[in-house]
């Protein structure tokens, strides 16, 4: 009530988990100027371990590419994520990716969202390494703190800690 009436807002803070197993980096080391400058957004990148996304907050699926190279996330509080598999993944039109999931779809943290066949983007695209970017910053962040790892665990290792406007 007294929030209410002195305008006071409750600060709101989305802890990210990795959405998929290996070495986090950060996103200016991408070898991709779409990413490295943070033309769509801050985040961080994975260099995956496995071919598994998970979902790395509790969320609603707005928009799984036709490609399923890339999904795109949003949460109750209004923050919008996109895992984006690989570099130059959308001219594999498809091949070495399965969707588990489709937009409207609800997610938790850890589900299963998209696997992807490792040795086939090796072999076909630009980089294996996959950007997790924060899409909508200008609008509801405030704050972003990384944690890089070297081992990261999908639902375990905390990743991005955004402090929300």
């Amino acid at each position: 009530m007294l929030k209410k009436i002195f305008g006071k807002k409750e600060t709101v803070v989305e802890r990210v988990t990795t959405p998929i197993n290996g070495k986090v980096v950060d996103i200016t080391d991408v070898p991709d100027p779409v990413f490295s400058q943070k033309m769509m957004g801050e985040g961080i990148a994975i260099e995956p371990s496995d071919g598994e996304v998970v979902s790395p907050v509790d969320a609603e699926v707005v928009q799984v590419f036709p490609t399923k190279h890339a999904v795109g996330l949003k949460t109750k509080s209004g923050l919008e994520l996109l895992i984006h598999i690989g570099l130059e993944t959308v001219s594999l039109d498809g091949e070495g990716f399965e969707a588990f999931v489709k937009a409207g779809d609800k997610v938790k943290r850890g589900d299963k969202l998209v696997s992807f066949d490792l040795e086939t983007i090796k072999e076909k695209a630009t980089s294996t390494i996959s950007p997790l970017i924060i899409t909508n910053m200008d609008e509801v962040v405030e704050s972003v703190e990384k944690d890089l790892n070297e081992s990261a665990k999908t639902s375990e290792t905390e990743v991005l800690t955004v402090t929300l406007k």
